[in-house]
């Protein structure tokens, strides 16, 4: 499964770089791609993550788990000083079994959502600050967390030339929810750095880092290093961006995954 994943990955990346050589070189494209690096962007943008993570489950016949994220981020002016960037990911989970003997589960995983206060006009950083908030939907223990969660979240990022790079992170600590199940203390750390080229094709590598505070130090961290590439093009007079990666999971608790595959698709609205 992994050979065919870094097939897929390459095959993609063959694909790209045909679509980069018909794709609209001008302007309008390279700056919607830089906008796509930007989590505070003032940009309407509808993500389509699908996630392929390898080598999760206990023992020998450990399997793959299926993650897509769906990832909407709306830009609100509330005046000519400031924008407030609301960014939620839905995400739908189809597991298996995390422990000998147990079952596969499918469904929706906690809901995050996201607000980011954030200036219209920044000078030497682009930053944004802001609540983050964990809703308990499923109705699989395995796929959720049985908690509400709250915390701050905070990213900051600076974009010079066909540059991006920066710092997005949230904490969570859950305030009630099932009191059967474990309080959450969690961190998500995502450092990032993309490369947009003059043809509208972006290179990033990436972290998606959690630490979970409240497990056995074996246990606390999975640390993820990812590397993708996305392609902006136009669908008749729409804007959107296709991309693929790779992840290899430098850290991972007991049963976590070793790799992953990842597709993109990214639906536009400029204004």
């Amino acid at each position: 499964m992994k050979r065919l994943a870094l097939s897929a990955v390459l095959c993609l990346l063959l694909g790209l770089g045909r679509v980069n050589a018909q794709a609209d070189p001008g302007s309008e494209n390279v700056e919607l791609a830089k906008q796509l690096s930007n989590p505070v962007a003032s940009l309407v943008s509808v993500p389509f993550q699908s996630n392929w993570n390898f080598g999760v489950g206990p023992g020998p016949d450990n399997d793959t788990q299926f993650l897509m994220n769906f990832q909407p981020v709306m830009p609100f002016a509330l005046n000519k000083d400031w924008n407030l960037i609301a960014r939620v990911i839905v995400p739908y989970l189809s597991q298996p079994p995390l422990t000998t003997g147990g079952a596969t589960a499918s469904g929706f995983s906690d809901i995050l959502a996201s607000g980011f206060f954030s200036p219209a006009q920044p000078k030497h950083f682009i930053w944004g600050v802001g609540p983050a908030l964990s809703l308990p939907v499923p109705t699989e223990p395995t796929l959720g967390t049985g908690k509400w969660s709250i915390g701050p979240t905070f990213v900051i990022l600076k974009q010079t030339g066909h540059w991006t790079y920066g710092v997005l992170a949230n904490q969570l600590w859950s305030f009630t929810g099932d009191d059967s199940r474990s309080s959450v203390n969690q961190l998500y750390v995502q450092p990032f750095g993309a490369y947009t080229t003059a043809k509208a094709t972006t290179y990033q590598l990436s972290s998606e880092t959690t630490a979970t505070w409240l497990q056995p130090s074996s246990n606390t961290w999975t640390v993820p290093v990812i590397f993708q590439v996305s392609q902006l093009l136009r669908l008749g007079r729409r804007p959107v961006s296709i991309g693929a990666g790779y992840g290899y999971y430098v850290e991972s608790p007991d049963g976590g995954p070793n790799s992953k595959f990842r597709v993109l698709f990214t639906l536009i609205f400029p204004k």
